[in-house]
Order: structure tokens, then sequence, then C-alpha cells
């Protein structure tokens, strides 16, 4: 395929994975890997909240994130220069906006609802990357989608109804995971084409220029410690770098609607996270959500079919 071809690419081309047949062991891995680390993510932010500034937390998680994947010789790759614009856009529109906008979120709305929310995500991407291909997903990922968006439901709406809920912190939050929809299947064609390290590392190189503002503005009403300080390198090393590249591997494999079913697994590491280490309570409505988060999984683990 030629430079000039690509180069009349839009700037939305497919949401379409290498591997549109059963997940393999592989890919189950990635999946699994993804949702791990995301999920407990959300506890790696709360320990870096006791000392620093939301707007600290992501510049810096940005920084170390995009920090480590230089330093593997995978990630400097070159990438063509007619890529730079879906470069720039994954970064707003994957890291810079939703990044930001979700601390802010969080002021207005509570965590546990802001989750849920989050749990849309998969959806989003199937609707955008329906409109994009003019496909919907095929019958059994659809059947998927809405079972493991109900199962997200179950474990998040108790939590959610202890707090207030505005319509600006829901709009934000509707607004970041359009962001992600949309940056998931650009992010698709990109990863098949150059690969997860290059097209990750660069990502978040820009993401990092974008979100300084707000980063260096925190810092002087952020103070250290060194269990908050811990929590920030692992949510930035693990949980922003590392996770990326697995991401960016899975969406190139699967496509963009399959790899984003691996959200619906965060809440579930999430709340088995809080038990362990937080000694919250289960409610029993709770085994239900895991059970029908995991069967979702399953159905949109299985092979696609053509319309």
């Amino acid at each position: 395929m030629s430079g000039s071809g690509a180069g009349r690419r839009s700037v939305l081309s497919t949401s379409e994975g290498q591997n549109r047949g059963a997940f393999t062991a592989r890919d189950w891995g990635l999946f699994a890997s993804i949702g791990g680390i995301w999920g407990a993510s959300f506890l790696f932010i709360a320990v870096g909240l006791e000392a620093f500034e939301p707007g600290v937390i992501t510049w810096a998680r940005v920084v170390l994130g995009a920090a480590v994947l230089w330093l593997l010789p995978a990630s400097r790759t070159p990438i063509p220069r007619h890529e730079r614009p879906r470069l720039v856009a994954v970064s707003v529109l994957w890291v810079a906006i939703p990044f930001t906008l979700f601390p802010l979120a969080e002021q207005h709305i509570t965590s546990a609802l802001t989750g849920l929310l989050n749990g849309a995500v998969p959806i989003m991407t199937a609707a955008i990357g329906a409109i994009m291909l003019r496909r919907l997903p095929d019958r059994s990922h659809l059947t998927g989608l809405a079972i493991g968006f109900v199962g997200v439901a179950i474990i998040a709406l108790p939590a959610a109804g202890s707090g207030s809920s505005q319509a600006i912190g829901v709009a934000m939050v509707l607004a970041a995971i359009t962001c992600y929809g949309c940056a998931a299947n650009i992010a698709v064609p990109l990863t098949q084409r150059h690969g997860s390290l290059p097209v990750m590392a660069r990502m978040l190189t820009v993401a990092a220029v974008l979100t300084a503002p707000l980063g260096l503005a925190g810092l002087p009403a952020s103070s250290v410690r060194v269990a908050s300080l811990a929590a920030v390198a692992v949510l930035g090393v693990v949980g922003t770098g590392l996770a990326f590249w697995i991401m960016g591997r899975l969406i190139a494999r699967v496509g963009a609607t399959r790899a984003a079913f691996a959200i619906y697994l965060t809440p579930v590491v999430a709340l088995i996270l809080g038990v362990v280490f937080l000694d919250e309570r289960v409610h029993a409505g709770a085994i239900v959500g895991v059970a029908l988060v995991i069967g979702g999984a399953i159905l949109a683990s299985r092979k696609e079919t053509t319309s």
C-alpha cells in the first residue's frame, strides 16, 4: 500500500481486527491483563489523591507511561508524517480530554456513578464503529454488549445511589467516553500498520505535552508522601504505559468493539480489590453482576460473522 494512498485515508477508516475469529489464548491474556490493570488503577488513583492534585496525577502518569515505552527499542520505529493527524487525534481523544474530565466529573458525581457511566465505553465504541463502517456488530456481540452493561449496572448502581448526581458531572463523563469510543476506532488501523509500541509511545508523548499545564498548576497545592508517590509510579508505568501498549495490541488483533469489552472487567477487579484491601462489603447483586460481565465477555470472544 503506497504512502500516498495511506495519506488519503480518512481519520476513521476501520474498526475491524486482524483476527475476526474466536479469541485465542493470546487474545484472552491481553484482554484479562487490560481489565486487571485498569481495574486496579482506581485503587492507585485513590492513594495518589491523598497527596497530589488530580492534574498532577494525570500529568505524572502520562509522562511516566511515555517514558517507559520509549525505553523499549521497538517504540522508536519511524511512523510516516502523514499519520501525524491520527496520532494527535488519538492523543487528544484517548488521554488529554478524558484523563482531564474524569477527575473534574468526580467533583460533581460519585466515583461509583462515574464507574457505571464508564461502563458504556464498549457501547459507544461499537456505535461509532458502526457509523464509520455502516455495519452493525453481529447479534452475539450486540447481545454481549447488552449483558455486560447490565452486569456493570448491577455492580455499580447500589453505590451510585449513595451520593449526588449533577448534570454537569454526567455530561463530562459522557463526553469522556465518547472520546474513548472515537479513539479506540482511530487506533485500530494505526496499530495494525505500525505496531502498538511506536503508536502508543508517540500518543502518550503528545498527551504529556497537552496535560502539562494542569499538572504544573496543581504542583503548589500538592504534598509529598511515599505511598502516593509509589501509587502514581505504578499508575504511570503499569496503568498507563504498559496498559496502553497491551490495549494497542488487543485492538489491532480483535478490533475496537471486541477489545472495548475489557472495560467491563474493570469494575469487577475494582470490586474485588475493594473487598481485599479496603474492607468494603459486597452486596448479593454484585455476584450476579460479575457473572453477567463474564458472560458478556465470552459472547464478545466468539468469532465475528459477516453481514
